[in-house]
């Protein structure tokens, strides 16, 4: 990578230049964001997974920023005008904006005004004028009639046509006008057919809605953009036309000279013409992309928090599981699993109306619950859920045995799914669906890797922001997620292990297909024998799987491999055995780190070390918690302003989180109720999933809406 890319990635990150070009190296020679974060600290001094994940964005942009800057200088270099000083503005860019503007006079065109007035003889006239090099244009314009130039003002009118363009294309004017209008207010009115339409409704907080453009939280210019594309408001910036044109003939001048005369009147009238016809609508554009651009990014940044947090919420663990997905007519669909997943029973009751088979409910339950020893109860949370959490108060439990109500986000979408078809494929959508349910309740992260993220209830505006830049985030999240807990590699589906560093599909299928003719891994060892998966796989998945029962201790640990030998050694040298050293605090306390620093490992490896060896293969997420909504409210009409009711964080955007008090519809804290100031970060008060105290605001029986305000 070029050292202008490397000094713009450490500055726009704050870090040093040869963290940045270390990490790139590293990228480029095939490891994985997750491997670099945890096993190549030395390497990177620290760096995490944000910062690397960053590096390796901006690498990427910068690749195909290179390979723009050929396109273009060869382009230019074809027209013979490539010049020295040229070629090296155009290699020493580093921000795609003033690329393009560099390269916008030499662009191809298709037929422009200006273009024509080239073709009818008039660019000497334009040239004398815009050189500043006559004072009576009228007088020149003489020598350029012809036949395809009749008079006087058609030349004129022409030469002006040329300058516009000139103009607009000149890089110094078009970057003080994007200052400019990035300081202006973004206006939306609504259009005839918002007016008309019923659908608009739901954007008529934004009828007639101004904000300055560089304030705009993300959520507010994403609506507007959205209502926009719909047709029911119209968008503009409200830059002010005069001031904008005196600007122009400002920097026209410092460049040319101040013209006199008629000149200076014919200078003007390009002037205006070029802003309200090309400048005005593109730059216009840029900003408001530019705005959207920031917008995607906090939107997104906000998706992956939300992912990050639904992903690694706490498990229950290896528990024989009863999972209910609740309904009135259709019934409850019953799954009984064992503590590895596995589906054991399944059936449906139907304890509620029209059916109403309480009784029966309550026998056959009673039955599931002993024949199948089920230790936890999921219960989906959509409709019917909170029914059948109280119908289940009616029925004897075993002791200990814990309810939880779960998220039925993305099951019906899962359900569907091939992955769905593969693992059940005599099983039909509705007996799926409620084995999500009790699955994610085990281990969130190994189910919920098997759905679209977007279609998990989380995040903001997802489908209006940039999907690539989205594609990214989610991706980075699911798979720093997925290693930062490490998968079983006896027990894991292909699906997450195709999320483990250096895997993907491919080897995952192998992995799995080689466990089933082996009856299982014995050792991370035995990794190499797989199928395609050679020594640099091997390097960068290994220390995220995990061997549980493995002879060699450390095959269950986040110790890598490669570091084995150290531990040996510092076991040697403390004359035990690497079986007695892992998880015995009051020998790992003898360690000196620093004595076990080599030319490959340092201070940092050396202490991740010790520090995993105190409780190797450690999940590092909490325990699940049991929770429940208050008894006193089952449906929106039973809300009274100034309740104060326990609830779950759902979602959280930047306007504030959506939380679940056990109706259909949840409430909604926005930012300014959280004692937060008005475009505050509520991720920084709030976590997904967190259980919370809430005070009844209001409550829009009509709309569905219910306020809140966070008590703790």
């Amino acid at each position: 990578m070029k050292d202008i890319y490397i000094n713009f990635i450490s500055a726009r990150l704050d870090v040093k230049d040869w963290q940045v070009e270390n990490c790139v190296g590293l990228l480029e020679e095939g490891d994985t964001i997750p491997f670099i974060c945890r096993y190549r600290k030395e390497k990177t001094g620290g760096l995490d997974d944000v910062s690397v994940a960053e590096i390796k964005h901006w690498n990427d942009v910068f690749s195909e920023m290179e390979k723009r800057k050929e396109s273009i200088l060869k382009v230019i270099d074809e027209t013979g005008k490539l010049t020295e000083e040229l070629r090296n503005k155009i290699t020493g860019c580093v921000d795609s904006t003033e690329l393009e503007d560099i390269y916008l006079p030499y662009r191809p065109k298709r037929k422009t005004r200006a273009s024509v007035a080239v073709a009818a003889g008039l660019e000497p006239l334009a040239d004398m004028m815009y050189e500043v090099r006559i004072t009576d244009p009228a007088a020149e314009a003489v020598k350029f009639l012809n036949d395809e130039v009749a008079g006087v003002d058609a030349a004129l009118s022409g030469a002006r046509d040329i300058i516009a363009e000139r103009i607009s294309e000149t890089a110094v004017i078009r970057e003080n006008l994007r200052a400019i209008f990035r300081s202006r207010r973004i206006v939306a009115k609504v259009t005839k057919d918002g007016e008309k339409s019923q659908e608009a409704s739901k954007y008529r907080s934004y009828f007639n809605f101004s904000m300055p453009v560089a304030r705009i939280p993300s959520h507010n210019l994403l609506a507007v953009l959205r209502a926009h594309d719909e047709g029911f408001l119209s968008v503009r910036l409200d830059a002010d036309p005069e001031r904008c044109a005196k600007k122009i003939y400002y920097d026209f001048c410092q460049e040319h000279g101040y013209p006199d005369g008629p000149l200076a009147n014919e200078i003007k009238l390009s002037i205006g013409d070029s802003f309200k016809r090309l400048l005005e609508p593109s730059i216009s554009n840029e900003v408001i992309k530019e705005a959207k651009t920031k917008a995607d990014i906090e939107s997104v940044n906000v998706f992956g928090e939300n992912l990050k947090q639904l992903l690694l919420a706490p498990p229950v663990g290896q528990k024989r599981i009863m999972a209910i997905d609740p309904g009135f007519r259709n019934g409850c669909k019953t799954v009984c699993l064992d503590e590895y997943g596995n589906l054991l029973h399944h059936e449906i009751i139907y304890p509620h109306p029209p059916q109403n088979e309480k009784v029966k409910s309550i026998m056959s339950l009673s039955r599931m619950l002993s024949e199948y020893k089920i230790e936890v109860i999921a219960i989906g949370n959509g409709t019917a859920g909170r029914e059948t959490e109280d119908f289940l108060k009616k029925v004897s439990l075993p002791e200990g045995c814990r309810v939880f109500s779960v998220s039925e986000d993305g099951a019906s979408v899962y359900s569907a799914s091939e992955v769905a078809r593969e693992e059940f494929p005599d099983e039909d959508v509705t007996v799926r669906g409620a084995v999500s349910i009790g699955r994610r309740l085990a281990d969130p992260l190994a189910e919920l890797v098997k759905i679209d993220p977007k279609s998990l209830g989380i995040g903001q505006y997802q489908h209006d922001v940039d999907q690539n830049l989205l594609k990214e985030k989610l991706d980075n999240t699911v798979t720093m997620c997925v290693n930062s807990v490490g998968v079983n590699l006896n027990t894991a589906s292909a699906y997450l292990l195709s999320y483990v560093s250096g895997i993907g599909p491919a080897l995952a299928a192998n992995i799995i297909s080689y466990r089933d003719k082996t009856g299982g891994y014995k050792s991370r060892s035995e990794l190499m024998d797989v199928p395609r998966l050679g020594g640099k796989a091997f390097e960068q998945c290994a220390g995220f799987l995990r061997i549980r029962g493995a002879s060699n201790p450390l095959d269950n640990s986040a110790v890598h491999p490669e570091c084995y030998h150290v531990v040996e050694n510092m076991a040697g040298d403390l004359n035990v055995r690497v079986e007695e050293l892992a998880g015995n605090k009051e020998l790992l306390g003898k360690i000196n780190a620093e004595k076990y620093i080599d030319g490959n490992f340092g201070l940092p490896t050396i202490n991740d070390i010790i520090k995993e060896l105190a409780k190797p293969g450690m999940d590092p997420r909490e325990s699940a918690q049991e929770f429940s909504f208050s008894d006193d409210i089952h449906s929106i009409e039973d809300l009274k302003t100034g309740m104060e009711l326990p609830g779950i964080v759902t979602n959280i955007t930047g306007f504030g989180a959506f939380v679940d008090i056990g109706l259909h519809e949840n409430g909604l804290i926005h930012v300014s109720q959280m004692g937060l100031q008005r475009y505050a970060d509520p991720s920084k008060v709030l976590k997904l999933h967190q259980h919370v105290q809430v005070f009844v605001l209001s409550v829009d029986l009509d709309r569905k809406r219910i306020s809140l305000r966070l008590v703790k």
